[in-house]
């Protein structure tokens, strides 16, 4: 998570932190569709249904957790962006199931889902951003941002900052 203010041209980063969204104490969550296609049709959607569950419970918590954070150094969380994958809808679950790249695409969805339901659920504006239509002028000058604020400042911290750029600029 990267939560950031000003422009792309005069960046701020206020805050970067690593959310869980998967319960390490609940089996099969970091990889549930992984977990669900080595049971019964029965029990793969509920297996599935009750990561979802966990995981949206989770990502709320982390929301609202950072948000708290912001908000106590008297800023304002304007909306929220989330990365989103290629836009295929997926098939139905037992075709999910079946194949072993759409259990990762699923999986992918899946927290990226909750994740916007969570920004939903804290009625904070939100937009799902595809990682295509990222701005590359964006990215490469995002680049050097990494020696100011220091390490870590990772591929997916850049993507997540000019995702937040782009959603903040749509809402002003």
């Amino acid at each position: 998570m990267v939560a950031v203010a000003g422009s792309i041209d005069a960046p701020r980063v206020l805050e970067r932190r690593r959310i869980v969204i998967a319960d390490p104490d609940l089996p099969g969550s970091k990889q549930p569709y992984h977990a669900a296609a080595e049971l019964p049709f029965s029990q793969a959607a509920a297996l599935v249904q009750q990561a979802i569950e966990s995981s949206r419970a989770l990502a709320l918590e982390a929301l609202s957790a950072a948000v708290n954070t912001l908000r106590s150094r008297s800023h304002e969380v304007a909306t929220v962006a989330v990365l989103l994958g290629s836009g295929k809808p997926l098939p139905s679950l037992e075709k999910i199931l079946a194949s072993h790249p759409l259990l990762h695409t699923a999986e992918g969805e899946m927290f990226r889902d909750v994740l916007l339901w969570a920004a939903k659920e804290s009625s904070i504006p939100f937009s799902g951003i595809r990682e295509k239509s990222l701005d590359p002028v964006s990215l490469k000058h995002i680049n050097s941002l990494g020696k100011l604020i220091g390490p870590p400042w990772t591929l997916d911290q850049k993507y997540s900052a000019v995702a937040a750029w782009m959603a903040l600029s749509e809402y002003r």
